[in-house]
């Protein structure tokens, strides 16, 4: 049985899509770009400051949901320049014990929705 999870506390979905998708006890939670859901506007700046509202975009997810950071299990991260991937991946590890971090995949693209430069989507289970 499929349970939709939404926050108010993460940006609302911009297409045919939900902030995350709860099946059993495993959470699929769509990709989040640096939109700050108090003002829907892009956090923009740097990178530094995209990935930390991306991370914090799905952690008020993570909690809408029940749970947190220690139960996700499956990272993707999108970036438009992988020159940007050690500064992100600095933000992204202050998220994750380096022990019990989970599986990830970073992959560069040609672009992004809204032409952001980060996008962070997680798997995590109950």
């Amino acid at each position: 049985m499929k349970k939709f999870i939404t926050t108010p506390h993460a940006p609302a979905p911009i297409g045919p899509y939900n902030q995350a998708v709860l099946v059993n006890d495993t959470l699929y939670i769509s990709g989040q770009t640096p939109i700050d859901p108090s003002t829907g506007k892009l956090v923009e700046g740097d990178v530094k400051r995209e990935a930390t509202q991306c991370m914090k975009n799905l952690g008020a997810i993570l909690e809408a949901a029940g749970l947190t950071f220690d139960n996700v299990v499956k990272t993707s991260i999108f970036l438009k320049d992988m020159h940007q991937f050690a500064t992100v991946n600095e933000v992204y590890g202050s998220y994750f014990n380096a022990d019990t971090a989970p599986a990830r995949e970073t992959v560069e693209v040609a672009n992004l929705p809204m032409f952001v430069n980060v996008e962070i989507s997680m798997i995590a289970v109950k």
